[in-house]
């Protein structure tokens, strides 16, 4: 490399960081509010006066809001630069944790976390594409995989954090910190991202035709598969640690933490593995996800088990995410911003499904056992789905999806 291209790739490699960076703090803090209530559902569900299987409702809802606010709010923001856009979707998340922190009763927290939850989508398909832009095509995946690392990080520190908050304090104190993130956030943004140029309406009726092509729904179909699975247990993974292993409160903490930690490794190894193959890594993680929650009933009856069992779930669960993302992206290149945001959506009507499936199985009357093994079944129907597609698809999408 001659001197005179130096600092011009250092420049671009410095602004590349700074982008991803920002990206990932907002990751940070969306995944704070999305994932705390897991830990805290016994605790909310007793201070609004409803069964757990309820109070479950309030992840559920969050995932709807998140798979119709997604192209709506896409396309709203689609005039504004994406500094101003992402921005606009944070003032949006912090006005819905203050709601929820002064919630009077169940249906108003409701509300709260519906409107908490419309930024989600657009937030990460806007976040995706900006993301990809900044570095080479063969690097994508792992650019992708780094903005979601704030998600994962926010199950180490964030989710931990608000539990902690919220079993000691409150669970409205937990929703009103997490609104000071979406704050720090917003001046993140303000100064990490270049401001850029406003956008332009794009072609609704074109975009929403790319988005029904055959190859694009199996792929979000996968996504809200995958989703499903992980949220299947996630949703009650605090009264299911509590009803198999015996776990304390402070105990079913440190297991998030764990879970955490195993986010940030799938995610990590997710992006790697999906540079190289989109479909062999969808493959492995699935397989791998479908053993581990078989296996959860019998992990979790020991504090070891139960231990080696979050962490191994944490791997497969997250390492689907930059794959499934990516895998959405190309095949509907001519519509990347909507698809993301759609798939984003995907991700969280997976999450209400599980959610959804996870409170069927314990208000039918079956143990907490049976919730991972419900789980387990639904990551099968996806990996099922990815099979279905590679044979029928005979020539890739992209080289690297193979």
């Amino acid at each position: 490399m001659n001197q005179s291209s130096s600092p011009s790739a250092q420049t671009s490699s410095a602004h590349a960081t700074l982008s991803l960076l920002a990206l990932a703090i907002g990751a940070f803090s969306i995944g704070t509010t999305e994932f705390s209530p897991m830990g805290l559902l016994p605790v909310i569900a007793e201070g609004v006066h409803v069964s757990i299987p309820t109070a479950g409702m309030l992840i559920t809802t969050y995932a709807l809001g998140v798979m119709i606010g997604a192209p709506i709010m896409t396309l709203i923001m689609s005039r504004w630069s994406r500094r101003t856009a992402l921005i606009a979707l944070m003032s949006i998340f912090t006005i819905g944790n203050l709601l929820s922190a002064v919630s009077a009763n169940y249906t108003t927290l409701l509300l709260a976390r519906l409107v908490t939850s419309l930024n989600h989508g657009a937030f990460f398909g806007l976040g995706s594409i900006v993301a990809a832009s900044v570095v080479p095509r063969d690097k994508q995946a792992s650019a992708v995989a780094t903005m979601f690392m704030g998600l994962t990080i926010a199950n180490i520190g964030g989710v931990p954090a608000a539990t902690w908050l919220g079993q000691t304090i409150g669970w409205r104190m937990s929703f009103a910190a997490t609104a000071g993130l979406g704050v720090i956030t917003m001046l993140t943004l303000r100064f990490a991202l270049p401001k850029g140029e406003a956008g332009r309406m794009p072609d609704i009726r074109r975009e929403l035709s790319v988005l029904t092509r055959p190859v694009v729904l199996m792929a979000m179909a996968t996504t809200v598969l995958g989703a499903g699975a992980m949220f299947t247990l996630y949703t009650y993974i605090a009264p299911t640690l509590e009803a198999i292993t015996g776990a304390s409160p402070s105990f079913v903490t440190a297991m998030l933490v764990l879970v955490g930690v195993g986010f940030s490794v799938g995610n990590i190894a997710g992006g790697k593995l999906a540079d190289r193959s989109i479909n062999v890594s969808l493959i492995v993680f699935l397989i791998l996800l479908v053993a581990i929650m078989l296996a959860f009933p019998l992990l979790a009856r020991t504090h070891l088990g139960t231990a080696l069992a979050v962490l191994v779930w944490g791997i497969a669960t997250f390492a689907l995410v930059p794959p499934l993302q990516m895998r959405v992206m190309r095949a509907a290149a001519e519509a990347p911003g909507l698809a993301s945001s759609v798939n984003v959506g995907a991700f969280n009507l997976g999450n209400a499904v599980g959610a959804a499936a996870g409170g069927a199985a314990i208000s039918a009357g079956y143990s907490y056992t049976a919730v991972p093994i419900v789980g387990a079944l639904i990551a099968g129907s996806g990996l099922l789905l990815v099979l279905i597609q590679i044979a029928t698809q005979r020539t890739p999408m992209q080289p690297a999806s193979n």
